[in-house]
């Protein structure tokens, strides 16, 4: 059963910091790229930051300097470490798992940035 879990979202003011995780079972995560989306109210969901398999990555530029990406792949597990977070982060966030075709998402965790 392929399960993608983000923990780590919640409340913070601005200029904050937050780290969101995601955690994988159920596939062969070190041949994945992995991935983060966000979707605020009323907007599409986004990509924010993404990590081929080989730790190759790649940031939105609202994000770039701010956000960094990366993953464990003895953990299974992607990490977004978010810094000097301002109002317009506020988002769910979810992540992703791609490979030729085959996609897999997580169920979302809140991300609120607000004094």
């Amino acid at each position: 059963q392929v399960q993608l879990v983000e923990s780590g979202g919640g409340l913070v003011q601005p200029g904050g910091s937050l780290r969101l995780a995601c955690a994988a079972s159920g596939f062969t995560f070190s041949r994945f790229a992995m991935s983060w989306y966000r979707q605020a109210p009323g907007k599409e969901r986004e990509p924010v930051a993404a990590i081929t398999s080989t730790g190759g990555t790649a940031y939105a530029d609202s994000v770039k300097d701010r956000f960094s990406i990366s993953r464990d792949n003895a953990k299974n597990t992607m990490i977004l470490q978010m810094n000097s977070l301002k109002p317009e982060d506020t988002a769910v966030y979810y992540c992703k798992a791609a490979l030729s075709g085959i996609v897999y998402w997580g169920q979302g965790t809140q991300v609120t940035v607000s004094s």
